[in-house]
This record gives C-alpha cells, sequence and structure tokens, in this order.
C-alpha cells in the first residue's frame, strides 16, 4: 500500500510541473507585440504617403481627403475600436478611429510611428443646427461657442501599419 502513494505523489508532482512549465509558456508570449510591419485593418496604400503635420495645409479650403499619413501615436483612448490621437505638429493633434468597429489595437501603440490610410475631415462647428456651417462663428454666439483649436481634423482609418 505504501508503494501506491509514492507512485501517487510522483504522478502529482509532474502534472504540477507541467502546469508551471505551460504557464510559464504562455507568460513569456508577449501580448500585444508590435513588431514593425503589424497591420491593424486592411494594408495602407503606399502611395501619395503624406505627413501627418502637412494634412490640414493639404486640404486648404476642402472638406474631406482621402489620404495615407504618417505620423506619430500620442495616446490610444480606447482599444476597441480602435480609438487614438496622432500628433499634427505645432500642438495639433488628429483625432483618429478605425471605420469598423471590429478593429482592438494594443495600448502599447503610444509613442509608435504609423502609416495610416483613410479618409481625414475637418471638423466644423454646428452653431443652430447649421450643419457645415464652418468652424467660425461671428456674431452674438461667437464668444459662448467652445472651440478647441488643437483639434480640427477627425481621421477615419481603413487601414494602420506599425512602422
Amino acid at each position: 500500500m505504501p508503494k501506491f502513494y509514492c507512485l501517487y505523489d510522483i504522478m502529482k508532482a509532474i502534472t504540477f510541473l507541467f502546469a508551471i512549465f505551460l504557464s510559464g509558456l504562455s507568460y513569456g508570449q508577449q501580448q500585444g507585440y508590435l513588431a514593425h510591419g503589424k497591420v491593424f485593418g486592411s494594408k495602407p496604400n503606399m502611395t501619395g504617403m503624406m505627413d501627418a503635420s502637412k494634412v490640414e495645409a493639404y486640404m486648404d479650403k476642402k472638406t474631406r481627403i482621402n489620404i495615407t499619413i504618417k505620423g506619430r501615436v500620442l495616446k490610444v483612448t480606447n482599444p476597441k475600436g480602435g480609438w487614438f490621437q496622432m500628433d499634427a505638429g505645432k500642438g495639433r493633434i488628429i483625432n483618429a478611429h478605425f471605420r469598423t468597429y471590429d478593429v482592438t489595437i494594443p495600448p502599447g501603440l503610444k509613442g509608435r510611428n504609423v502609416i495610416a490610410d483613410g479618409v481625414a475631415e475637418k471638423q466644423f462647428i454646428a452653431d443652430d443646427q447649421q450643419h457645415l456651417a464652418g468652424d467660425t462663428v461671428t456674431g452674438k454666439k461667437q464668444h459662448s461657442v467652445k472651440t478647441n483649436p488643437k483639434q480640427k481634423l477627425i481621421f477615419e482609418v481603413n487601414g494602420l501599419m506599425v512602422e
């Protein structure tokens, strides 16, 4: 009878070591590893790529434009749906999100350079339900409407690639 307990203890020890080995393997994998060339969504079209700091000047008076931009991610605001902020130079920010909600980006994307393909559009103030009224308000409401001059562009991303 004592030999049975000895064999039972050996099997228990082997199972315990195997469980530790498997948990060590899963812990060793880096979740959300951002290798060069990692793609989220569809692969961006690299032709006609432009720096994020030049997009607003390039748009001039256009309200929407299809473009591929290259820039640095400042902050991942919501990983589910791919909401993040990009540096547009001179203290300006581009608010970006994926067109489809099923894309999840890792929070480790902060500080990385990315190439994003999508639609850039200017943010307008809809004063008195006047959609597409422009980004400035004149008259009595000129001082009561709050605008953030640092956040003028919204970018709807189709595809993003880590540079």
